[in-house]
């Protein structure tokens, strides 16, 4: 799937959630999965600005990073 089309699903139709470990405390990001394997992430407080699409390969590397600890450091 090309990035662009990432963006074509309207996100109010999407099922946003939250991490069951920072659901509680206002300070959260929100996930929802996209077509094709893809996912978005929206900022909780803010879920009418803008979000972020990434496609499945992208998300892939990204948690496989967390796993290995390369941004432990942040």
């Amino acid at each position: 799937m090309e990035k662009q089309d990432l963006y074509a699903t309207d996100p109010a139709t999407l099922p946003w959630q939250k991490s069951s470990l920072t659901a509680n405390s206002g300070e959260c990001f929100e996930l929802a999965p996209l077509p094709g394997g893809g996912v978005a992430v929206r900022d909780s407080k803010n879920p009418d600005r803008p979000h972020l699409c990434f496609t499945a390969a992208e998300w892939a590397a990204f948690k496989g990073g967390i796993a290995l600890g390369d941004f432990d450091h942040l």
